[in-house]
Order: structure tokens, then sequence, then C-alpha cells
């Protein structure tokens, strides 16, 4: 009886393994933002998503398959998913998410991160969340880039540089650059003064369009200034949310050549 018993424990450990599941993995989850839809891509397997939020393909990234059930952000959708879990960051869904605790359903939300190292934590406690094992995506984050004399500016929409004490700022002094902008925070740039004293480098973070947010980085001077120095265009999606692909472009920057 006892073998027959530790057979079919075996047999449903397949099955489980078969479909891509860990023992213990978290299903029906529904996701209410952006940047929890890719940690989902990233992290936990198809079948235990219910719905991703209607930001996917709003804020549609190349590497996001197409046909993935997303629900319409509505109230009366969601609850017609029965989620058992529903997942969301903390700036997003507010009204709707406080809404979905009272009717009594389990919504957990993750604070986002503000820095290198709280991505490592971010990322630690959303594998515990989706019952995933924590060391799959512990690899990379010790790495370590030689150091140069050279600046980069970090130039987003708007003419909107970014500072210390920023989440960006980390990322690219791990890469080995010295940030251009010595101010805190972000600040709206003056065209004059990256024309007379120019970074080493120009690194956009604005997305590809032609919408009045890319009139500065679009500025003859400022492309001439990009242009020279060889300076490649990034993929935005991976600077809207922090996550596990901010390894990526740690090590992307990290190749570059100034002037």
């Amino acid at each position: 009886m006892n073998r027959c018993l530790l057979t079919i424990t075996a047999l449903l450990g397949l099955v489980l393994l078969s479909a891509g599941l860990q023992a213990g993995s978290v299903k029906g989850i529904v996701s209410l933002d952006l940047c929890t839809d890719w940690m989902l891509l990233k992290f936990a397997d198809p079948a235990q998503v219910r719905a991703y939020s209607p930001l996917l393909y709003k804020y549609h990234a190349d590497w996001v398959p197409l046909d993935l059930p997303v629900h319409d952000g509505s109230l009366e959708h969601i609850l017609q998913l029965e989620p058992e879990l529903l997942i969301s960051g903390e700036y997003n869904a507010i009204l709707l998410r406080k809404r979905l605790q009272q009717l009594g359903n389990k919504v957990e939300v993750l604070q986002l991160p503000t820095t290198l190292d709280s991505i490592r934590a971010y990322q630690a406690e959303f594998l515990r969340l989706i019952g995933a094992n924590e060391g799959s995506g512990a690899v990379g984050w010790d790495r370590a880039y030689p150091p140069r004399q050279q600046s980069l500016l970090l130039l987003g929409a708007n003419g909107i540089g970014t500072g210390t004490n920023t989440l960006e700022d980390d990322l690219l002094r791990k890469a080995g650059w010295v940030n251009y902008i010595d101010a805190n925070g972000y600040v709206s740039l003056q065209m004059e003064r990256i024309v007379a004293n120019p970074p080493d480098a120009i690194y956009s973070s604005a997305p590809l369009s032609n919408s009045l947010a890319n009139l500065f980085v679009r500025h003859p001077a400022i492309q001439s200034l990009m242009t020279a120095n060889e300076t490649p265009r990034g993929e935005n999606w991976r600077w809207q949310c922090p996550g596990p692909w901010s390894l990526d472009l740690i090590q992307e920057l990290s190749l570059w050549k100034g002037s």
C-alpha cells in the first residue's frame, strides 16, 4: 500500500513538472500593473496567470507574446476571473485594489525599487509571492565592471536628465560611468550648457516616437553630439520598470565607448 502511495506521489510530481509548474506555485494570478505583467512573463509559468493588465499591450514591448489574456481593468471583469492572487505595483490601480481587498480578495502590492540593491529584494519578494524558486533570479547581480573617467548623460523625454540618488544613477555607475549630472534627482536640461560642455556619451531613454516629448532629443545639436560619440539609443521598455532586465542595461552601458 505504501509503495502504491509513493508511486502516485511520484506521478503527481511528474504531472506538475510536465505542466511547467513547481509544487507550491501559486495559480489564478491576475496582474494590475505593467511592471508585474513583465515580471510574470519573466518568472511565472503561463498556466499560473489568469490575466495580465490592460497596460500590457498599451505599452507593448517587442519581446511580449501576442494574444495573451488581458482583463479590461474593471472590477466586474476581474471578479469574473475569480482570481486567487492579484499583484500590483504601489502606484497603479490604487482605488481598484482597495475595492478588491474590501471584497475579500488577496491583493499583494510591491514597492517599486529605487536602487540597484532594492531590485534584488523586489525580485526575491515577487518570486516568493508566486511560489517560484528564489534562486532562479539570483545570477548576475554581483558582476563587476571596470570604472572609467568618462561622463554619461542619461536623457529622457521632455529634456529631463537623471541625476544622483536615483535608480538610473546606480545603473550607470555600476556600469563604470560617471554621471554627467551631479545634481540630485531629475532635472530639466539646458541645451546651451550641454553644447558648451558636452558629456562623453549620451544615452536616450526616451521612446522612439515623434511626440512633443522628444523635441529635445531630436534637436540637431543633441543629435550631432550623439552621432559624434556613436552612442546608440536604448530600448525604452527596460527603463520603464526595474527588474532583472536592468542587468542587461548595465552590461550594455559597460560596452559603450565615449568620445
